[in-house]
């Protein structure tokens, strides 16, 4: 079941992306991200509230946030600042680099996480499993060179770099996040840490954007912002799902969670018209192989 809900997480992800992208896209990136993590925040306040004075019939639904002591909540802002960092570097990343090669690049996140979970959770491979990943990480790499026939030099380029930021936070947000499945009920970290995080970008909005908002980007409402939440708290829900299971492994959620890459590809070409789609085409085919062999090696 964790595989299945770790395959629903990565289609939505993908969906996350495209509207993210169309948010960013010629647009202050700071003010998209604040209103995210709003956006997000109401959509599990009244999860908080109806479990707080409805108990005992959220109890029987798959969105009961228990009430939890303030040592727990600490271990939740530690996430949404890890979480945080992350977002921000891949905003300015996606908003300046073509969604068929920032997505890829982020898909390579798993490699960090999977040697995390190696090392810190003593997670193993089966044989199919290995073949999955190895085929995953070899598209990964095909579709990174891709970057060079459109002129970008990954070395050379601020927002690769970026990018590189938001894979190592994001690797750390995976593994924290096992952690907290093995001790913390998952609606209260993924209801809680929501706020935690619309709390900080108010501050980094007011200290680092609204002073300077006249010299940079401006920022402009697009009706796709609330869909960025939307699609990304559905996307975290069933991943913290998937987690919550005992026999669920880290290395491989967040290896298949990135095959979202396939959809954020096929819209970038659809509605943004981006280049090089023969080659990288043929490389994502490879991510879907590597998908399959981890699939059908989870069974």
């Amino acid at each position: 079941m964790w595989v299945i809900l770790a395959f629903l997480s990565a289609a939505l992800l993908g969906f996350y992306d495209v509207f993210k992208k169309m948010g960013v896209n010629k647009n202050a990136v700071i003010p998209v991200l604040f209103l995210n993590t709003i956006f997000c925040s109401l959509i599990f306040l009244p999860l908080i509230v109806a479990s707080r004075y409805f108990p005992e019939f959220m109890q029987s639904t798959i969105f009961y946030v228990p009430q939890q002591t303030w040592d727990v909540h600490i271990y939740i802002v530690i996430k949404a600042f890890i979480v945080l960092t992350s977002w921000l570097f891949a905003y300015y990343a996606m908003k300046n680099l073509p969604i068929t090669l920032s997505a890829p690049i982020k898909a390579s996140q798993p490699v960090l996480t999977l040697i995390g979970a190696l090392v810190i959770y003593g997670e193993r491979l089966n044989g199919l499993q290995w073949v999955g990943v190895l085929i995953a990480l070899f598209s990964f790499y095909l579709l990174s060179l891709s970057g060079k026939k459109e002129g970008i030099v990954f070395k050379n380029n601020k927002w690769v770099w970026f990018m590189v930021v938001s894979i190592i936070a994001g690797s750390m947000s995976g593994l924290y996040d096992k952690y907290l499945m093995t001790r913390f009920d998952r609606m209260t970290v993924l209801s809680y840490y929501s706020f935690y995080q619309a709390i900080i970008m108010l501050v980094v909005m007011l200290t680092v954007w609204y002073p300077r908002r006249k010299e940079n980007t401006p920022f402009q409402w697009r009706s796709c912002i609330p869909l960025i939440s939307i699609f990304l708290c559905a996307a975290d829900f069933a991943y913290f799902y998937a987690l919550s299971s005992e026999d669920a492994m880290i290395s491989i959620v967040s290896m298949i969670r990135r095959s979202g890459v396939l959809v954020s590809f096929s819209f970038g070409a659809l509605i943004f018209h981006e280049k090089n789609l023969k080659s990288k085409a043929i490389d994502l085919v490879l991510v879907l192989i590597g998908m399959l062999f981890i699939y059908f090696g989870s069974k």
